[in-house]
């Protein structure tokens, strides 16, 4: 099955976004060529933009306490093993707490590294960070692997605790739905909110019906189009039945 997640508010949007970025930036971490930690950097930098956007530190913050409140709740339940528990409410509060102890504007060391920040505004450039342009980032992508990495650990390190809350609290808030299965007649669905609340929404189809789901929605109606996957250039509904899982989550 294929999984499609679509954001109900822009603060779920941020999230999945950072998540994304984050997902990219260990994958290409591991890498052992320039172009990898190439792509790095430059992804340290999109994470860097998108969690100054807004004030991220605080949310998750208090996202992360409302959800430990709700966990302590159930203490003594002989229904929830106490282990696990005490290892979820273990992990929000590292997690709270490593967040907490960030200081100042989120990456603000990054802004103030004069050749970082010396990178980041030629590569808006198309082919802006060529050799001829910066002969000194060109003599660090031809260092060693490991010191490249090195390096990118310690630029990236700091700015790991938001990731960290972000995994929780999205991890939580998919956990947060119950899935059901629903029928798109001649490829279309649609479903009035009716005072249903939600924060993300989660499609899941079979690759077999070769098919791309159209989301939109607010808190009136729920509106999915499926549009055939081999006419993605022109798009085209599929005007048959589909069958696909949706979930509606909301912490």
């Amino acid at each position: 099955m294929i999984s499609y997640e679509y954001p109900l508010n822009e603060r779920i949007r941020t999230l999945l976004r950072l998540e994304d970025l984050y997902q990219k930036l260990a994958h290409f971490l591991r890498g052992e060529a320039a172009l990898d930690h190439h792509v790095a950097l430059q992804t340290l930098f999109e994470i860097l933009e998108v969690a100054s956007r807004a004030d991220l530190k605080v949310d998750l913050v208090q996202e992360l306490e409302r959800q430990r409140q709700i966990l302590l709740s159930f203490r003594n339940n002989p229904e929830i093993s106490e282990e696990a528990l005490s290892g979820a409410l273990y992990e929000i509060e590292q997690a709270s707490s490593s967040l907490l102890a960030m200081a100042g504007k989120i990456g603000q060391y990054l802004r103030e590294n004069e050749w970082l920040m010396a990178i980041r505004s030629r590569a808006t450039i198309p082919g802006g960070v060529c050799q001829f342009d910066l002969p000194s980032y060109h003599y660090w992508l031809n260092r060693d692997p490991e010191q490249r990495r090195s390096d990118l650990g310690g630029w990236s390190h700091p700015l790991m605790p938001i990731r960290d809350g972000l995994t929780i609290v999205l991890r939580l808030l998919r956990a947060s739905g119950r899935p059901e299965m629903q029928l798109a007649r001649a490829g279309t669905y649609q479903l009035m909110m009716a005072g249903r609340s939600a924060q993300m929404l989660r499609l899941r189809v079979s690759p077999a019906d070769a098919v791309v789901p159209e989301i939109s929605a607010n808190k009136y109606a729920l509106n999915v189009r499926f549009m055939l996957s081999e006419t993605v250039l022109r798009p085209r509904l599929a005007e048959r039945d589909v069958q696909f899982e949706l979930t509606f989550c909301s912490l």
